[in-house]
């Protein structure tokens, strides 16, 4: 029976979050209430309390449960010995998880409220409160250091490397999330899809800052 009641509790979370989720990217955050949540579940307001403490600990939520889905899939990357070829992996994981799961990609990555309400508890508490994001960049950063101790990206600092090579993927990818890059796909001859103009554009990238 106590682990009925739980596996209930679970569920009724993850039916929180995904409501908040449709509602948040179909109207806006700021359009988008507890009652709204709670009606689209089906539940009391109250119940959400049990839950969450406010709107912006929901937004909060669905921030982390990202990042842990993008972390665990770059987790899976560590077994990519070459250093080089585990970047050029990690930015195709990247572009399969920004198409997958725009959902999330827009409220981690364009979304303001989530980073609003990070830097408004880190203010305020002794925890730092961004630790599945730091997670996932970490990963970028471990395997640029690797890339650079190969070889590779001697003339730059590691984070300065890290942090061109994320925008010029994110940038891509909100593009496309957007529609500004299906158009533009089908005037250019030899790609089969957009993700693959992305990715082959980021390895295009990723070589000539090689060589630069």
């Amino acid at each position: 029976m106590v682990r009925k009641k739980k596996k209930q509790h679970e569920n009724l979370g993850v039916n929180i979050l995904s409501a908040a989720k449709k509602l948040f990217l179909d109207h806006g955050y700021r359009n988008t209430s507890l009652r709204k949540i709670a009606a689209e579940v089906g539940i009391s307001p109250t119940t959400i309390y049990l839950y969450y403490k406010d709107k912006a600990d929901v937004v909060h939520a669905l921030h982390q449960e990202g990042f842990k889905i993008l972390a665990e899939q770059f987790k899976t990357l560590k077994n990519v010995s070459d250093p080089f070829e585990r970047l050029k992996a990690m930015g195709r994981c990247y572009i399969n998880f920004a198409f997958e799961n725009r959902d999330f990609y827009e409220i981690m990555f364009i979304m303001q409220e989530p980073l609003e309400h990070i830097a408004t508890r880190n203010n305020k508490e002794e925890e730092w409160v961004w630790r599945e994001g730091e997670e996932a960049y970490e990963a970028l950063l471990s395997v640029v250091a690797d890339c650079r101790e190969a070889g590779y990206f001697k003339e730059y600092k590691v984070s300065q490397m890290a942090l061109l090579l994320w925008a010029n993927l994110h940038g891509m990818c909100a593009l496309k999330n957007n529609g500004h890059l299906d158009l533009l796909a089908q005037t250019m001859e030899g790609e089969p899809t957009v993700s693959d103009l992305i990715y082959n554009t980021f390895e295009l990238y990723v070589q000539i800052v090689q060589k630069v």
